[in-house]
């Protein structure tokens, strides 16, 4: 199996770590300096993930020089739930930017030049006409709006699947919508925007949506690529709720707010679209007959198509929770499969009291030395739970000698059966593919290389630290091709 890529010199977080609380998290360590001369032009992309939000600077050449990270600040709840308000988001952005750029600044006088943002979908905030939240952004995970998406009419039921590509559940942002709806908020006269484009906004960008996270919000038409009335309808608002939409990397203004640090002021600022999207990108376009599997909390399969597979299919697709959504590139579309192998295996640590690198190390090692089928005789252990509708990680144990290796070893195996049954469901619309690649954080333990090449083909892993960030950052260097001059020339 090949290895490809760089990893981000001085990273010291791994999937599974516990959060040591608000601070940013710098990821350059002395030692590392790069050397940067005042003419070096850069740029920043920014991932707005689940678990933590980070920023990543590099030059024009892709050169990776500081990363910062703060923790995604959601606000607990009962039963799952998670939300955020706005000024806390903006809190944690605007101590994020500030870190990076100030790292920045310690190398080079020259500014950065370009940010792109990225992030995850089906979360975001309704804007009034002058920009303000009117609402909290629940995470994608958030299990509010079950009881709305159960009362929506058969009609939209029944062609969810198919006019949007999404299966129909709480995920999707719509089913969010309507709980606000119901729970007393007037939609009408409010506008969406995803949370990347939030970000975008609050450092001076101009209000507008990324088709790529718009798309996974269940209120577009697939084959049409227009809203989709009905659910507006439902929803009780018009075609006004979205505001104007563009692909990724359109430019979206300049970074002006008064809080930004003096190097990042001016900035051309731009979306780049869906995190596991931009992630596939980073380094190049994906080629066909590829998957791309990003493996964090949610291990996501993903393959680029040229064009959509239409009703039938993507109602086929649904029943086995896979996604067909716009890609980044334009003109492409995206299937994508997900499952939570990372959740289940954060859950095998954090139960084994492992909560650093070391310990992660040590007991990737003992996995490795197991064979891939373990030593428990057969009924000895069961584990479920890696469906990308479950989440909770449940254990059989029939026998003695169950060890946290045996069980993370169990947790591949069970994701394995679960990728496998997702590839058989694309493999009935598509050629089989011929390729894949794996990134992400848990891509660098060997007992996960191990599993996922006896389901995946042709198998080669990146180990770089950022994937989303740095492919957020090639969106925000193509960029500079429309402002070829360095103002601190």
């Amino acid at each position: 199996m090949a290895v490809q890529g760089q990893s981000t010199p001085g990273v010291d977080t791994f999937p599974g770590a516990a959060s040591t609380g608000h601070a940013p998290t710098p990821t350059l360590h002395p030692g590392d300096v790069p050397v940067v001369s005042a003419t070096t032009r850069l740029v920043a992309g920014m991932d707005l993930g689940s678990t933590a939000m980070k920023m990543l600077v590099t030059d024009e050449a892709g050169a990776e020089l500081v990363t910062a990270q703060v923790e995604t600040p959601w606000r607990p709840g009962a039963g799952g739930a998670a939300e955020m308000d706005s000024a806390t988001l903006l809190d944690a952005v605007q101590r994020l930017v500030s870190a990076a750029s100030s790292m920045a600044a310690e190398l080079t006088d020259a500014p950065i030049e370009a940010v792109a943002i990225s992030g995850m979908g089906e979360t975001g905030m309704l804007i009034d006409a002058e920009g303000v939240a009117q609402a909290p952004a629940f995470a994608w995970y958030d299990p509010r709006g079950a009881a709305q998406v159960m009362a929506l009419p058969a009609s939209i039921r029944s062609a969810f699947a198919g006019r949007t590509g999404l299966p129909l559940g709480s995920q999707v942002t719509v089913a969010k919508l309507a709980y606000l709806r119901d729970g007393g908020l007037d939609l009408s006269g409010l506008r969406w925007l995803n949370l990347p484009e939030f970000a975008a906004m609050s450092l001076g960008g101009h209000v507008a949506l990324e088709q790529s996270l718009t798309s996974r919000t269940g209120l577009i038409d697939l084959d049409t690529g227009e809203p989709w009335t009905a659910m507006l309808d439902e929803l009780g608002v018009d075609e006004t709720f979205l505001p104007p939409r563009v692909g990724a990397g359109a430019v979206l203004g300049r970074a002006a707010s008064p809080a930004l640090p003096a190097n990042l002021v001016g900035a051309m600022l731009t979306v780049a679209g869906h995190d596991h999207l931009v992630a596939a990108e980073a380094d190049g376009p994906l080629p066909s007959g590829h998957y791309h599997v990003s493996m964090g909390t949610a291990e996501v399969l993903l393959r680029v198509i040229d064009e959509p597979l239409g009703f039938e299919a993507r109602s086929r697709l649904a029943g086995h929770l896979i996604n067909e959504v716009q890609h980044v590139v334009p003109g492409k579309h995206v299937l994508v499969a997900g499952v939570k192998s990372g959740l289940l295996l954060r859950r095998v640590l954090q139960s084994a009291g492992i909560r650093d690198r070391q310990g992660r190390d040590r007991l990737d090692a003992e996995v490795f030395g197991l064979p891939y089928e373990g030593n428990l005789a057969p009924g000895g252990l069961a584990v479920s739970g890696a469906r990308n509708d479950d989440g909770v990680l449940r254990l059989n144990i029939g026998s003695d000698g169950v060890s946290p290796a045996e069980i993370f070893a169990a947790v591949l195996r069970h994701s394995n059966d679960e990728i496998g049954a997702l590839i058989w469901a694309m493999d009935q619309e598509l050629t089989p593919a011929r390729s894949s690649s794996l990134t992400g954080g848990w891509a660098g333990m060997a007992s996960v290389r191990r599993a996922r090449e006896r389901v995946l083909p042709a198998l080669t892993t990146s180990n770089r630290a950022q994937e989303t960030a740095y492919g957020a950052a090639r969106t925000a260097c193509r960029l500079l091709r429309s402002n070829p001059t360095n103002p601190s020339s």
